[in-house]
């Protein structure tokens, strides 16, 4: 048995609502597997994106793309000991950056951090598309209910999946399988999920399917995924990139202050959970570090002051 075989990395793709995380699910016990779920409920600013976009775009993908880059390299080290299957694959952070970023400095600065951190991201060694109409994507998305996609523009879903489209129709940096997802139901039809397994091993055996077809469009629009054409400016520090990371290690903190939060009251019998105070600790040392980074000395707080807004503004 060849390490593919042994220890595939699976990565699951498809728009918003296709049924990505509920697919990997159903496959961790038939792979063996571990899981690599999105942390949707850990990013801070989702719900304010979907009211308002443009606004909050910028942050809600740059902690999107350090969240992810962190996972990928715990799942890099997973995949020693056994097979992994994943609802997302890595470059989907930059498909949904140039959908949702309008600012060209704001991407221009997401790009180079992009780049970055790709170079450094397992590739998966099979990537499963499940392709759906615009109709089924919306009524999969309104049928689980999440509170931040209620209001969830179909146009937005109609250029998602259109990005989407592109993207795989050109794809080749490892074997893609293209499954129709508009008939299946994995989770009320054994059958299906039987399908969809034995596809996965056969093209992880070797077996392939022809090419996803072109899609022809009378003005071609650019390539969600591609990057600016003329050459990026170098930083000016080395210090500017090292702020940034810390930066973000800033946001991924609060996000993960935000998660714990929505899981447990924040204070009980015994004070505040385990969660929570980890959380903060963790919020408190980027801040910290981060300050002394860009040179900012920090006021301390009186404790007198806490929970009456008199923070010496």
């Amino acid at each position: 048995m060849t390490a593919l075989t042994k220890h595939p990395y699976i990565a699951i793709e498809g728009v918003i609502g296709v049924g990505k995380t509920t697919l990997v699910r159903l496959l961790q016990p038939r792979f063996q597997a571990e899981t690599v779920l999105e942390a949707f409920d850990e990013n801070p600013f989702l719900s304010d994106f979907y009211g308002d976009r443009a606004r909050y775009a910028f942050q809600t993908q740059l902690f999107f793309l350090l969240s992810r880059y962190r996972q990928q390299q715990v799942a890099a080290r997973q995949l020693a000991h056994g097979a992994l299957i994943s609802d997302y694959f890595f470059e989907k952070d930059r498909l949904f950056a140039h959908l949702n970023i309008e600012s060209s400095d704001e991407l221009e600065m997401y790009a180079r951090l992009y780049e970055a951190l790709a170079e450094k991201v397992r590739i998966p060694d099979l990537v499963v598309y499940l392709r759906a109409q615009v109709d089924t994507l919306m009524a999969r998305i309104a049928m689980r209910d999440r509170t931040y996609e209620r209001q969830m523009d179909q146009n937005y879903i109609a250029a998602l999946r259109h990005g989407y489209e592109h993207l795989f129709a050109d794809y080749r940096a490892t074997p893609l399988l293209v499954i129709e997802s508009d008939s299946l139901d994995f989770v009320r039809n054994p059958d299906d999920l039987d399908a969809v397994e034995q596809r996965i091993w056969s093209t992880l055996a070797g077996v392939r399917q022809p090419t996803l077809p072109r899609i022809s469009f009378a003005v071609p629009p650019r390539p969600a995924w591609q990057l600016v054409s003329e050459p990026l400016p170098e930083p000016q520090t080395k210090a500017n990139w090292q702020a940034l990371g810390d930066f973000l290690t800033l946001v991924e903190s609060v996000g993960r202050i935000g998660g714990a939060l929505a899981q447990q009251a924040p204070v009980g019998p015994e004070g505040a959970p385990m969660s929570v105070r980890d959380a903060l600790r963790d919020a408190n040392r980027a801040l910290l570090i981060l300050a002394e980074r860009t040179g900012v000395e920090l006021e301390q707080v009186a404790r007198s002051d806490v929970g009456t807004g008199n923070y010496g503004g």
